[in-house]
């Protein structure tokens, strides 16, 4: 198996275990800038790229619900970069990052991200590639990979969806939200110290 096709396997695995490693890091650490201006802008960008994560993912969702394994999806969101899911998903890893009130968490999203993530595109575009051809050969030549062109965006004015298919799509994204929630839950646990931080990050 390459070192691709491992990472991807794992992916599932992978996170969960790096979402326990982030609640106990939440639970032992503080902002450095607690209580003053640059941890409150912190946390008020962190939040701001956690709804646009959020909305993101939901409209990447209304536009491949009932079509992602049939068709390739090349309207809306996918219009401007062949991977807006991913490109999302990093503004929501960044924003929880720093709505902890620190720079520490959040850069060190974004590099995780960075350090895992092309290997997943790259495996998605052999997929696709393989599956749709010059088509999406021709897709690949019109639309940037990641980074999103809005100049290219093309919207239908209707478009049929699997409502079932969008629900689960819409529980998948929303755990952004419920993690801004829980950073705040920890905040007043150490507040009340009922949880004693033991490193300060800046």
């Amino acid at each position: 198996m390459t070192k691709t096709n491992l990472i991807v396997s794992r992916r599932i695995r992978v996170t969960r275990v790096v979402a326990v490693a982030y609640l106990f890091l939440l639970l032992v650490t503080q902002s450095a800038y607690k209580g003053n201006l640059i941890s409150a802008l912190l946390f008020f960008c962190g939040l701001i790229l956690v709804i646009t994560a959020t909305v993101g993912r939901m409209w990447c969702g209304l536009y491949i619900s009932g079509y992602k394994s049939r068709e390739l999806v090349v309207m809306g969101p996918y219009s401007m970069m062949r991977h807006p899911l991913y490109f999302f998903s990093l503004l929501g890893v960044a924003g929880i990052g720093f709505a902890t009130g620190t720079f520490s968490i959040g850069l060190g999203n974004i590099l995780a991200f960075a350090v895992t993530y092309p290997f997943v595109i790259r495996h998605e575009e052999a997929r696709l590639r393989a599956a749709f051809g010059q088509t999406f050969a021709e897709y690949c030549q019109r639309t940037p990979r990641f980074w999103p062109n809005p100049r290219l965006l093309n919207e239908p004015e209707t478009y049929v969806v699997r409502p079932r298919v969008l629900r689960r799509a819409a529980g998948d994204t929303l755990w952004f939200i419920a993690i801004i929630g829980l950073i705040k839950l920890v905040e007043v646990l150490h507040q009340h110290h009922v949880i004693e931080p033991l490193i300060r990050l800046p």
